[in-house]
């Protein structure tokens, strides 16, 4: 037995390592501060009182939050199971047993042609755990229940940067309804003063045409927009849990995000990206399953004891002359089973392969978007500033254009013109900031904040 078990011992697991790991984030300045803004409170990075109310409600109504605190139930019974390893089966049963004997048989001319006999008795059945296949198994339930936990902290990152979002997005939107009815006044008040100058005949009907159009463009826009805001608040109330009712909100300005853009080593991933978190845990659980697999092609030791009252008479059933015992060792190694625990090895170790596969790409993946968020946040904070001097060009040219018209020195064509760009270049400002915002919280996500 010693000499079988030099062979295999049950192993331990060891974390792999990467050699992509210190390239996950793309960039010349790999950071060297082991802080991460994951380590910052959803509640801390928030500052906007509302936004943390719905977040403190959705964590505890949403549905997926919800099912996954079940299935985090139903993982935490079967690690109880897998504890439960070491003890021993043990079973009661009562039988009694009524026997017809053929009179010309042995025993049938002896016991007058049948037999009765009456047994209450217990069982008992434990296995030693010689090679670690029962400590792997309850390594590889502790692992389940630890991916469970994991899973759950992932619904809650997905959750809180997904009610985040689309709070700054209702924001936004309620931005851009206010330039729109801006420029609807504007417009509104531009055909009036068209109108004038055609009738004092600087202008023709086109031009009152055009001016119409712009006014009812603006104006389709609008019901657009507030079509889009009616639904990003549905959205906000389904993440919420409940039935679809009006947000109460502030304003887009108003927004601040206190908080240090750090990324934290690539290493710090491992501990605080939920997903990765998951993954990694799975891997352990593959590669415990395989213990237990290869656990099979060595012997199992196995002790059975029963013991209690056997009586061919009712009436001396229970007493100590109807005690009966006895005890078994047995030592059982497998030989010839149609090559079926061959087939559970091979497939135990393609699937710790597999495991360790998913673990490698979930790290990737969630470095490229780290990545992918850094570069975004930068870009953008250099955009906006574009934008902005466009947005006051463009309505400087809007003004002169109207003054130059008013006075006969320009073409309606060119007031039109101004005053279309100077829209759209005003909503994508509204845009730029909440693209800001938003690369934020996909950084906080992706660094794997927000269940903490």
């Amino acid at each position: 037995m010693l000499t079988l078990q030099s062979c295999f011992v049950a192993k331990d697991y060891e974390r792999p390592e990467f050699e992509e790991t210190p390239d996950l984030y793309r960039t010349d300045n790999l950071p060297t501060d082991s802080i991460s803004m994951a380590d910052v409170s959803w509640k801390d990075l928030f500052t906007d009182t509302y936004l943390n109310q719905y977040i403190e409600e959705g964590l505890e109504n949403n549905i997926d939050i919800r099912m996954a605190i079940q299935q985090m139930a139903a993982a935490e019974s079967y690690a109880k199971q897998g504890k439960a390893g070491y003890l021993p089966t043990i079973g009661v049963g009562a039988t009694a047993t009524h026997q017809e004997l053929s009179k010309n048989s042995q025993f049938g001319s002896l016991f007058n042609g049948g037999i009765d006999q009456y047994e209450l008795a217990a069982n008992l059945s434990w296995e030693a755990d010689i090679w670690g296949k029962i400590r792997s198994a309850k390594r590889a339930s502790d692992a389940n229940y630890l991916q469970s936990v994991a899973a759950h902290r992932a619904v809650k990152t997905m959750l809180v940067s997904s009610i985040a979002t689309t709070y700054y997005q209702l924001l936004a939107l309620d931005a851009q309804l206010k330039v729109t009815n801006e420029s609807i006044a504007t417009r509104e008040k531009s055909v009036e003063t068209i109108q004038a100058l055609k009738d004092a005949g600087q202008v023709n009907q086109v031009a009152v045409d055009q001016s119409i159009a712009q006014f009812n463009n603006a104006s389709a826009l609008k019901i657009d927009i507030e079509t889009a805001i009616f639904r990003t608040e549905n959205t906000l109330n389904l993440l919420l849990g409940k039935s679809a009712n009006t947000i109460e909100r502030t304003e887009l300005d108003s927004q601040t995000l206190e908080t240090d853009m750090k990324v934290g080593v690539p290493s710090v991933l491992l501990r605080n990206r939920p997903d990765v978190m998951a993954a990694e845990y799975a891997l352990r659980n593959a590669f415990e399953l395989t213990n237990v697999a290869k656990s099979q092609f060595y012997p199992s030791l196995t002790l059975t004891a029963s013991g209690g009252f056997q009586s061919l008479d009712l009436k001396d059933w229970i007493s100590a002359n109807s005690i009966f015992a006895n005890v078994i060792g047995g030592l059982a190694q497998p030989l010839l089973n149609k090559r079926s625990i061959r087939t559970q090895h091979e497939v135990a170790i393609a699937q710790q392969e597999q495991a360790l596969l998913n673990f490698e790409k979930s790290l990737l993946t969630a470095g490229n978007e780290v990545s992918n968020t850094l570069y975004k946040y930068d870009a953008e904070k250099r955009k906006i500033v574009f934008i902005e001097n466009q947005v006051v060009a463009l309505r400087k040219a809007e003004e002169n254009s109207e003054i130059l018209l008013n006075n006969g020195y320009a073409n309606y064509l060119d007031l039109l013109t101004a005053r279309a760009t100077a829209l759209n270049a005003e909503l994508s400002v509204v845009d730029s900031k909440l693209q800001q915002l938003l690369n934020v919280v996909d950084l906080y996500e992706a660094l794997g904040g927000g269940w903490k």
